[in-house]
């Protein structure tokens, strides 16, 4: 997985979504440096097993030193795996869901210092409809970012030609 490249696997996009989630108040290096531990705390990010996770392993996870210990990021991580499966069903996959919103286009921004944008705001509030918790517009755009939904980088940057193809 690579931060900007466009992503369309479900498991995927639900594993950052939930990193994001987790990285709310806090800078991504500290999520991606325990990257591999919430791999291992939250079984592979396995979205069937999380649905079944209990108050012992809500408690497993809050003793967990690796992760990020936050009851309520907790919570809201078994609590969006739950309306992350209502959206996959009502729309056969998250990510036609995700990129329906831009119908299928990566969205190019010149570089700004931006958190959140009306794509953000959008989705954001479409998402806490929906019952999602932890999903603010910065969060859900620094997300549109890691997913490659948004393209954030300048013209001259290597990322922003290998993503249009350009130079």
């Amino acid at each position: 997985m690579e931060w900007g490249t466009p992503l369309y696997d479900d498991k995927k996009l639900y594993e950052l979504l939930i990193l994001e989630s987790f990285q709310a108040g806090l800078s991504w290096e500290c999520v991606l440096n325990k990257r591999e531990n919430f791999r291992k705390a939250f079984d592979n990010f396995d979205i069937d097993k999380i649905l079944k996770y209990d108050d012992k392993k809500k408690q497993e996870l809050l003793n967990n030193r690796g992760i990020i210990r936050n009851r309520l990021k907790i919570n809201a991580a078994i609590n969006n795996s739950a309306v992350f499966k209502n959206i996959q069903a009502e729309f056969g996959t998250f990510s036609d869901y995700i990129w329906s919103f831009t119908k299928g286009q990566t969205v190019y921004e010149e570089y700004t210092l931006r958190i959140t944008s009306p794509l953000s705001d959008e989705i954001s509030k479409d998402l806490k409809k929906r019952g999602m918790t932890f999903v603010g517009s910065t969060i859900i755009y620094s997300y549109l970012q890691a997913i490659g939904i948004i393209n954030g980088h300048s013209k001259w940057c290597m990322c922003y030609r290998k993503t249009t193809n350009e130079g």
